[in-house]
């Protein structure tokens, strides 16, 4: 085997990985956004803004810098634990989901 058929060979592996891993990523974000439009958009609004309903029982707005400051192990925490009128996902949602929920809310930001 000459050393073009072992680069043709390689570069033929790392397109595969990499296409396996973006439409891994693709498919963990369209999970993420059905699971945010399940469980937070009734409060948070579709657009992380909040909802009328929402806005009213004090939902934070996903898209300001108070929001987005806080760290993902403080989103993780309120998600899975709730905090005031949100209720706790940790038992109905995996971590993973939960990981994924906090991974869209950082695409909310202005």
């Amino acid at each position: 085997m000459n050393m073009k058929t072992i680069r043709v060979e390689v570069l033929a592996t790392v397109t595969a990985i990499a296409v396996v891993f973006l439409l891994s990523l693709s498919a963990q974000a369209q999970d993420a956004s059905a699971t945010y439009k399940a469980k937070c958009a009734a409060c948070h609004g579709a657009d992380g803004t909040g909802s009328a309903m929402g806005t009213k029982m004090g939902a934070h707005d996903f898209t300001t810098a108070t929001v987005q400051g806080m760290s993902d192990a403080a989103l993780t925490d309120t998600i899975t634990n709730g905090k005031n009128k949100m209720p706790k996902y940790g038992t109905s949602l995996k971590p993973e989901e939960i990981k994924g929920l906090v991974a869209y809310i950082r695409t909310l930001k202005k």
